[in-house]
């Protein structure tokens, strides 16, 4: 991003200066700068535009609450990858990275039994006190951190499944060795901020957004799993369609005249 004549852009009138501001960053990060690449500091955009630091702080603050931008501390800002964009629909994390076009892996952070907590067991319709088994990973799409995964699975479906690599597609494993192909799911989706141990496993800061996917998953009429899902607002974004249609009344037929 090439230092604009002194001044350019930004002049006083009815359109607050750090949104003029904020829209020329935006026309820089969309036509100019690559991924990564950083942004002028702030006593340079100050210096360019002929505006407070306070104005500036403003307009990138919007552009980093948006997940366009991102600061790391110490070395400035820079422009955020685009996010990844997700259709919803059942699909394991894996076939849903790929269809994107990006690579998945997983690293498995615990893998053991425990007793769920009871608005899971629930959820797996199982009794109070029954132990489930616990997956914990970290999700990545082309190495980098997308989201973080706590799933638990009735014990009594899956003998064995902690003796297996656990570092991909959990739907395959049950379909191939359970018999239990996923087919239906119940998902909400709400918004969180990243406490401190979700935020440094996932590369962001404390109190950064998070798109929370709770998830339960059934093969047949039979719950097969619950997944707590935490994934990086700014990598991540979803896609719905959305149809009228389908409970649209049919209007009443106008009365004819007499005739």
């Amino acid at each position: 991003m090439a230092p604009p004549p002194r001044g350019a852009g930004v002049v006083a009138g009815p359109v607050p200066k750090h949104a003029q501001l904020r829209a020329i960053l935006v026309r820089a990060i969309t036509t100019d700068l690559a991924p990564d690449a950083p942004i002028p500091s702030e006593r340079e955009l100050v210096e360019a535009y002929r505006v407070s630091r306070m104005t500036v702080r403003e307009a990138i603050g919007q552009l980093v609450n948006e997940g366009l931008l991102y600061r790391v501390h110490g070395k400035g800002t820079f422009v955020a990858p685009a996010a990844v964009q997700s259709q919803l629909h059942l699909a394991s994390f894996s076939d849903d990275m790929r269809r994107r076009g990006h690579e998945p892996s997983s690293r498995v952070l615990a893998a053991d039994l425990r007793t769920p907590p009871p608005a899971v067991a629930r959820a797996l319709e199982l009794p109070a006190g029954v132990r489930a088994v616990h997956v914990e990973r970290l999700r990545l799409a082309d190495g980098v951190p997308m989201a973080h995964e706590v799933t638990h699975y009735p014990e009594h479906l899956v003998p064995g499944l902690l003796e297996l690599d656990l570092s991909g597609s959990t739907y395959d494993l049950l379909a191939a060795r359970y018999g239990l192909a996923p087919t239906t799911g119940e998902q909400a989706l709400t918004a969180e901020s990243a406490a401190r141990p979700v935020a440094a496993l996932l590369g962001t800061v404390a109190g950064a957004p998070l798109l929370l996917f709770d998830r339960t998953t059934r093969a047949g009429d039979v719950v097969v799993e619950h997944t707590t899902s935490r994934y990086r607002a700014d990598r991540y974004s979803v896609r719905m369609s959305l149809d009228r249609t389908a409970d649209r009344v049919p209007a009443p037929p106008t009365p004819r005249s007499p005739t």
